[in-house]
């Protein structure tokens, strides 16, 4: 369960780096604009992203095993701006325009909103990694 939540606040700061760093990705807290419903809604966020790696991430990428090797591995930041955009799916059925990309709507998915999901999976993973260093040297984890 520690785990989890390490995992949680790890996945919110990377989420929170990538509303920073990318314009066109952007979080509306749940229940107003005040700083605990923008830390709760990161936290949600993150958890939901947590449980996306967990659970489907695992069986895309045995099912694109191929490809991984057809690419060197670059089709890894595809996949993780999929998922990104999967998560701001389901963001979306808990509240509207909660966490959202540019482009992608309820409606369908265009081209700029898998590249904006992209580059802020490449965010995402850069900030992830600090924090997971962080935690590392102050020996949290």
């Amino acid at each position: 369960m520690l785990r989890f939540l390490i995992s949680t606040i790890v996945n919110a700061v990377g989420l929170w780096a990538a509303t920073l760093v990318v314009p066109q990705v952007k979080l509306t807290p749940y229940g107003g604009d005040g700083l605990w419903e923008t830390i709760g809604s990161f936290l949600v966020i993150g958890a939901i992203f947590g449980l996306v790696n967990a659970i489907i991430a695992p069986v895309i990428k045995v099912l694109a095993f191929p490809l991984y090797i057809l690419t060197f591995g670059l089709i890894a930041f595809v996949i993780n701006g999929a998922l990104l955009l999967l998560v701001a799916w389901f963001s979306g059925l808990l509240g509207a325009n909660v966490f959202s990309i540019e482009g992608f709507t309820s409606e369908g998915l265009s081209i700029a909103s898998l590249g904006w999901a992209i580059l802020a999976a490449i965010v995402m993973s850069i900030a992830s990694f600090l924090t997971r260093t962080v935690l590392k040297v102050l020996k949290i984890k």
